[in-house]
């Protein structure tokens, strides 16, 4: 591969592109610079071979996760019990392994996919590339190039569509730019119509239902180091109650975040039985704790006391966080490896949803929010969307503001408020336009109160998921494919 001055260029505009793509995302929320790095990946690709149009992916892959995933360093040096030197191999391994994801799709798009129709061609496979990171080898679909886009005009597709065809729309918007600045005038149409839509669609897909629900969402700012310590036992235990007993009389529902008491449920039981004898008769109260079954399996719950009415487990658990792949080769290999609470089991993927204070609760534990067709199947059963969260393990990253920026477009997605309770921030109350209804601030003990309203009625999105976008991504696919044959 020879590197001439041309390829050189693609090569560091791929790497520019990378990290345009993560100045898109919370807290930066440069949401224009999206369609600049897709025109900078765009431009210039048809004169590649699949070998060169693969490192050029590869290397806008390695640009975004260096810079967008950069708290996964603070994970596992901070939280992991690693050194520095090989927690920056473990990270920069995670990156490089992300990164193929867009090497492949690079390659096999300039291997199988001619020039003809490039600028529908193209963004066609980067969603199909989109949806093939969110699923394989368990899916990371962080950092999606749509979700970035729920402050910006786009916004009102995403009830529609969802963030997939926030991605489309976005990427369609580089390809057509790219076009515009080769006096290809025609590209001003479509573009326009991409960007202007949005402003006839509706802003009210979903309705509340009666009276608002009263929330107090509790926020332990407990230390990880020290959580699953003795001492930590004992001072959860202590902060959880005591912020309970303040906010026990102006709240319907009370929200521990995930794990709040670091002990298994039935440790936990008398903590929670003495809490329930200070609630109002009809209040609930929904923490995360960890349970253990008959059969000795751990999984990572959310249950209740007081007015509620069943339990969820966790069913989409974080690879080498909450449960160890290969593990009888990689446990004890390091320190990373054996974190506490790494062993959970998978929780069935068919539950009846939780009731609480008389609402359904639609449960989306920590990582799963990120996953939109999972909130979209839990939404479509209840009125509110709950997730806990511990974001301690981002430290003080940009983590945490991607994490819950993510959370928003699910509310905007699926026409439900989103109240969320983490240990140590971003707590908050979403309403179902996506916006911030109020937060807490982070890494302070302290709790947040609100209201919410439970909604009926389906978006688009939550009623049909993804696959419509999928399948216009296929379709787009098919003009290239042909030409080339």
């Amino acid at each position: 591969m020879g590197f001439t001055p041309t390829l050189t260029l693609q090569l560091l505009a791929a790497l520019v592109a990378g990290g345009f793509t993560t100045l898109t995302a919370s807290p930066f929320e440069l949401w224009w610079l999206g369609p600049v790095a897709i025109g900078l990946l765009y431009a210039g690709l048809h004169t590649l071979s699949p070998a060169q149009a693969a490192l050029k992916g590869w290397l806008y892959g390695v640009a975004l996760f260096a810079s967008g995933t950069s708290w996964v360093y603070v994970s596992i040096h901070d939280y992991g019990y690693t050194g520095a030197p090989l927690a920056v191999f473990l990270t920069a391994l995670f990156v490089s392994v992300l990164a193929l994801f867009f090497a492949g799709t690079f390659w096999l798009y300039r291997r199988f996919i001619g020039p003809r129709w490039a600028l529908l061609t193209f963004a066609g496979a980067w969603v199909l590339g989109e949806v093939l990171r969110t699923y394989l080898f368990t899916g990371f679909p962080w950092l999606l190039v749509g979700s970035s886009y729920v402050d910006s005009p786009l916004a009102n597709w995403a009830p529609v569509g969802g963030v997939y065809l926030l991605s489309l729309l976005v990427v369609l918007t580089g390809t057509l730019g790219a076009e515009l600045l080769r006096r290809q005038w025609w590209a001003a149409l479509p573009l326009a119509a991409i960007w202007l839509a949005p402003l006839a669609l509706t802003h009210q897909w979903t309705t509340p239902v009666s009276e608002p629900t009263r929330v107090a969402l509790l926020q332990g700012n407990l230390p990880q180091l020290l959580k699953w310590t003795p001492e930590g036992q004992r001072t959860a235990a202590n902060i959880y109650s005591d912020l309970t007993r303040e906010v026990a009389d102006e709240a319907d529902l009370i929200l521990w975040p995930e794990t709040a008491l670091p002990m298994i449920d039935s440790q936990a039981r008398p903590v929670l039985e003495r809490v329930q004898a200070n609630l109002p008769p009809e209040a609930a109260l929904l923490t995360g704790i960890v349970q253990l079954d008959e059969n000795n399996r751990y999984f990572n719950s959310v249950i209740g006391v007081g007015n509620v009415e069943g339990s969820y487990q966790k069913e989409h658990l974080v690879p080498f966080g909450e449960y160890l792949p290969l593990e009888s080769v990689l446990r004890g290999a390091i320190d990373f490896f054996d974190l506490p609470m790494s062993s959970f089991s998978k929780g069935a993927s068919e539950q009846v949803p939780m009731q609480a204070a008389g609402v359904a609760i639609g449960n989306a534990i920590c990582y799963e929010i990120i996953y939109p067709q999972l909130v979209a199947q839990r939404a479509a059963d209840s009125g509110v969307i709950v997730t806990v969260s511990n974001d301690t393990w981002f430290g003080a990253s940009i983590g945490p503001h991607q994490h819950l920026q993510i959370a928003r477009l699910r509310a905007l997605e699926n026409g439900r408020y989103v109240v969320r309770a983490t240990s140590n921030g971003i707590t908050a109350i979403i309403n179902p336009r996506g916006e911030l209804v109020n937060r807490a601030p982070q890494f302070e003990t302290t709790y947040l109160t609100g209201e919410f309203y439970a909604m009926e009625g389906l978006t688009p999105f939550t009623r049909m998921g993804s696959w419509p976008v999928w399948l216009l991504a296929g379709l787009m696919l098919v003009p290239g494919l042909l030409r080339r044959r």
